[in-house]
């Protein structure tokens, strides 16, 4: 069978490092929500490698320099409010240190060298803490939205909720809603994305801008200085969207970006 593009699947497979999402589901091997990546990745004609969380700096280091690109992938755990300078909330979930340490050196990195980024859901929160930003702990009681956000109450075979969000324009995911979806009278793109989170971003950090929005207001996607370094934080989960064209949309774009960051590099 010939391959729908030739030129794609003859060119090197970008090395897309993933972390685990928590250092108890590396212990014991749990990899039912990791596959979930590994196969979005994979189905863009990317090599999908796995990052522990359990490495020392050093390790840690040696092994991302060798990758082209990184997905932060969503967790059951949150992100230590002492990271941006507040009090713990009584709805925050425990925090994972190797995650957070992890994460944050992917992202050092990534920006040292121009390395893409796609951070997804507690991806896109640590993100954002990252480069200085701050969080909303739990959503439901702090922004007392009628959406529901979060999975919390549902069956774990449950089908995400979905609900509306407005594609900001101007930005790297605005050029590829263009592709999949229709203007609204604003210039700005309405989608359907799925939801499985009860945090999300409140203060920006620095270099971020928010490329999407909810009906209520809760921040749905941010990037970093568009069209200059490819980095993107998506609020829904993509991998869990098959069949979905700007979440496919998204993958190729990491992809083709890495490809494009090589090249300069």
């Amino acid at each position: 069978m010939t391959p729908a593009n030739p030129e794609l699947s003859a060119a090197p497979r970008p090395r897309v490092g993933i972390p685990w999402r928590t250092s108890h589901e590396e212990a014991n091997r749990i990899i039912n929500r990791l596959q979930y990546y590994f196969a979005a990745v994979t189905g863009v004609e990317g090599e999908p490698v796995p990052v522990s969380l359990e490495l020392s700096p050093n390790e840690l280091a040696t092994q991302i320099k060798d990758l082209d690109a990184f997905v932060l992938p969503g967790a059951p755990t949150d992100v230590n409010p002492a990271l941006y300078h507040a009090a713990r909330h009584a709805k925050t979930h425990d925090a994972d240190a190797n995650r957070e340490k992890t994460d944050f050196a992917i992202l050092e990195h990534a920006f040292a060298s121009g390395k893409p980024v796609l951070a997804i859901c507690y991806g896109c929160q640590s993100l954002n803490v990252c480069l200085g930003g701050t969080l909303y702990q739990d959503i439901a009681t702090e922004l007392h939205t009628k959406i529901e956000h979060s999975r919390e109450g549902l069956p774990p075979d449950a089908r995400d909720p979905v609900h509306p969000a407005r594609i900001e324009p101007g930005g790297e995911i605005a050029q590829l809603a263009a592709i999949s979806g229709h203007a609204n009278q604003n210039g700005a793109f309405d989608v359907q994305i799925n939801t499985s989170h009860h945090q999300s971003v409140r203060d920006l950090g620095p270099g971020l801008r928010v490329a999407a929005i909810a009906p209520d207001g809760v921040i749905e996607a941010i990037e970093h200085e568009p069209h200059k370094h490819w980095v993107v934080g998506v609020q829904w989960h993509p991998e869990r969207m098959k069949g979905d064209d700007l979440a496919a949309a998204l993958f190729r774009a990491l992809v083709q970006a890495t490809r494009a960051a090589a090249a300069h590099r």
